[in-house]
């Protein structure tokens, strides 16, 4: 692994006494890519986040942005990071024009820089209704609208989210989700975001890193986790039960990957291809005179292949 990559992080390891919460962690982001870092609760998610946005130590291993290692040179690696990392915190007598420039004042920006960025913001995350209203009186998928504005005010190259949409009401959750795609059409941006929920990441992103009890079970492009590629599951019940010499030869027909005996007579089968290989498919079992009264086929989905996978990392 080279430090080319936006991010990169690298045999990460983070404890807390006795309990390890992320655990000898390897990956990268590619860049310009929208990674989702998907996990259960407790997976080490927000931890990893924390330890890239320099906002707490790892125990050991090493993290970069833009190629700088984030403990040693925080300064360079998070010059060009725009971050949402846990509950944001405003001052609530303030306003989002306010709000924005007072950190692009921390962050060294001329008063036009931040005039222009402003604008541009607040039309980005539909908030120019509200630029002078106090964040007080704000729900909080508005406040939460505010801070991923704020992570855009330096014009970052990186952004982090950690579980953007947690805790908001489904409005809230889907007015994030819709600024996020503009983000990510309209920008050169390349976004980490970590959610426990699988439908968001399969929205929002192209790539995936799936994590489980602090370790990496798979970084890829989305598409290859899911079997969009042509892959689906197809169900079928047979008038007998199968025994394990049928189910062989069944896994050895054409386009087939995997066969599993899912009780009874039921039988999950992984085809490759798409309504032609399932034709196909139920020829050739037929002319092993396997009889077949129920079919069904499904698509591969996100959820399938997470239980799956983390299955198969216990």
């Amino acid at each position: 692994m080279t430090h080319e990559d936006p991010i990169v992080i690298e045999k990460l390891t983070k404890t807390y006494g006795k309990f390890v919460a992320v655990d000898d962690l390897t990956f990268s982001v590619k860049k310009n890519s929208f990674t989702g870092m998907l996990g259960p609760n407790g997976a080490g998610k927000s931890t990893t986040l924390k330890i890239l946005s320099n906002l707490t130590r790892a125990t050991s291993g090493s993290v970069y942005l833009d190629g700088y290692d984030v403990e040693l040179h925080p300064k360079n690696a998070l010059k060009n990071v725009g971050t949402v990392v846990e509950t944001p915190e405003f001052y609530t007598y303030l306003t989002p024009r306010e709000t924005f420039r007072y950190i692009g004042k921390i962050l060294g920006m001329s008063n036009e820089s931040i005039a222009t960025e402003t604008d541009e913001i607040l039309e980005k995350i539909k908030m120019s209704e509200w630029a002078d209203k106090k964040l007080g009186t704000f729900s909080k998928g508005m406040r939460q609208r505010v801070a991923l504005g704020q992570s855009l005010i330096n014009s970052p190259s990186i952004i982090i989210l950690d579980e953007p949409t947690s805790g908001l009401d489904p409005r809230g959750m889907a007015e994030i989700r819709e600024i996020l795609k503009e983000l990510r059409k309209k920008e050169s941006l390349t976004i980490l975001m970590s959610s426990h929920m699988l439908h968001e990441v399969n929205d929002l992103c192209d790539r995936v890193a799936m994590v489980s009890r602090g370790k990496l079970i798979v970084n890829d492009d989305l598409s290859n986790v899911i079997g969009t590629k042509g892959t689906r599951k197809i169900e079928i019940k047979l008038i007998d039960e199968p025994n394990a010499d049928i189910l062989e030869k069944i896994k050895n027909l054409s386009n087939v990957t995997d066969v599993e005996y899912a009780g009874k007579n039921d039988v999950e089968i992984i085809l490759k291809g798409g309504l032609g290989e399932q034709a196909q498919l139920l020829s050739e079992i037929g002319a092993l005179n396997i009889y077949v009264y129920s079919f069904s086929s499904s698509e591969n989905s996100l959820e399938t292949s997470y239980l799956d996978l983390v299955k198969e990392s216990i």
